[in-house]
């Protein structure tokens, strides 16, 4: 969605992806440790968003998610006086962008508004802390405090699925969560994202690439920085068209949005050479999101052209899978292109992601990225994943958001039992994760 100095280590937070129906959300999920005692949240990770924020005292605001089996998993919500470590960051903070404080001690407001609509968080920033765990046996597990939203009112989305338990913000901005564990000396000021063609992911603090990887620069603007980048040339299939435009990586957005003329350009080009019968909309009413979509039969194959978006400095990105899966329950099954017009920002979101190690390189403003699996992916400053103590993925949970005034008293809250733990063998931040389709 776009809005004491320790030793840099490498801190990786684990997710996974759930691929769900076309007329939902998908995107990645992780759980975090915040507060003494620690409660554990499930928080969307955002690219094109910096600031970190829980739902906390709220009046607004999703309480629980429902499974299709009509379970209800009630989810945590912060609350001030529970916490010991939370302190409060006063409007006269350099983290606060509250533009007139009634006193310098006066807590600092905030609200975020999002690119969809009528989407925002508000309440206002405190600050408490981060656990960061390592299975470093030498290297102590890392608690920091950082800067957090007390969301009291959600709206938009965020009542329908997105980032139902809190957002993690990963952009530019000096509040974000890079931002603030690079500034306390934690990390170097860079990160990666893993994109798994199984759906499976991790992000990894401190990660700066290799040598070897694709990289292009960001293009910077002072009010409200993005991982923003320049497309030079569309491949398509071996058809090329120079054309330069802006992009935001966000994965804070499940599918590819795209202007003309780069959307007419790569759909008609791609719907022209691919070898499948093209499906066409029952009515006009449709919920299909896609305007290119094919049929597809237990028999029947399809043969997609290859997409490469060109760089700025040259370097080629392909796009290792744009065709989507999507299901309806009026059309039946699907594979779609896997971009939508776009009426205003041109954004990368998660779907074009798929099979990279996306490195956000904020100490030399550059993106990289190189073709990984994330699990056999051996970092540059790191020694390998260890999979000895990483069971395997659990199935999907179909959820629906369930904003409630009271928590339901039927069922136990998200606790980490029902997600699991990938062991890490250098000083990496390993939190917990969960495979949910939000519906």
């Amino acid at each position: 969605m776009v809005d004491k100095v320790l030793p840099q280590e490498n801190l990786t937070l684990l997710s996974v992806q759930g691929w769900v129906r076309i007329q939902h959300l998908c995107l990645h999920f992780a759980n975090v440790s915040v507060g003494t005692p620690p409660l554990w949240f499930l928080v969307a990770l955002d690219t094109g968003s910096d600031l970190f924020w829980l739902p906390c005292n709220c009046t607004s605001c999703v309480r629980g998610l429902k499974t299709q089996t009509g379970k209800v998993i009630d989810l945590n919500i912060y609350e001030l006086d529970k916490s010991s470590t939370r302190n409060s960051v006063p409007c006269s903070s350099n983290m606060c962008k509250q533009t007139q404080c009634p006193s310098s001690r006066s807590s600092c407001q905030y609200e975020v508004e999002y690119l969809s609509n009528d989407t925002s968080s508000s309440g206002f920033l405190i600050e408490d802390v981060l656990h960061l765990i390592t299975d470093n046996d030498q290297t102590k597990d890392v608690d920091t405090h950082i800067t957090i939203g007390c969301g009291q009112v959600q709206t938009g989305v965020f009542l329908n699925g997105a980032a139902p338990n809190g957002l993690f913000g990963l952009g530019m901005e000096n509040v974000s969560v890079p931002s603030i564990l690079a500034q306390k000396g934690l990390i170097s000021d860079s990160f990666s994202m893993c994109f798994g063609s199984d759906g499976s992911g991790r992000i990894t603090f401190g990660d700066t690439g290799s040598l070897d990887q694709g990289k292009t620069p960001f293009n910077l603007r002072e009010s409200h920085p993005t991982y923003n980048i320049t497309i030079t040339q569309i491949i398509v299939g071996g058809y090329a068209a120079d054309h330069e435009f802006h992009a935001i990586f966000d994965s804070g957005t499940s599918f590819t949005y795209l202007n003309d003329p780069a959307y007419t350009l790569i759909s008609k080009k791609f719907n022209s050479l691919v070898k499948a019968v093209r499906h066409s909309p029952l009515s006009p009413d449709s919920e299909l999101p896609f305007e290119y979509c094919y049929d597809i039969s237990p028999d029947q194959a399809i043969e997609v052209p290859f997409l490469n978006l060109t760089m700025k400095g040259g370097d080629d990105y392909y796009v290792t899978d744009p065709i989507v899966p999507v299901s309806s329950e009026v059309e039946g099954n699907l594979l779609c292109l896997g971009i939508q017009k776009s009426d205003n920002l041109n954004i990368i979101g998660q779907n074009f992601m798929t099979g990279y190690r996306i490195v956000f390189d904020r100490e030399n403003m550059n993106l990289g990225w190189k073709e990984s699996n994330c699990t056999d992916e051996v970092l540059s400053n790191t020694r390998p994943i260890s999979k000895s103590n990483s069971p395997a993925v659990s199935p999907a949970i179909a959820v629906n958001p369930v904003a409630r005034s009271e928590p339901s008293s039927n069922n136990g809250r998200f606790s980490p039992s029902q997600s699991f733990r990938m062991k890490a063998s250098f000083a990496y931040m390993v939190l917990l994760f969960s495979l949910i389709a939000i519906f």
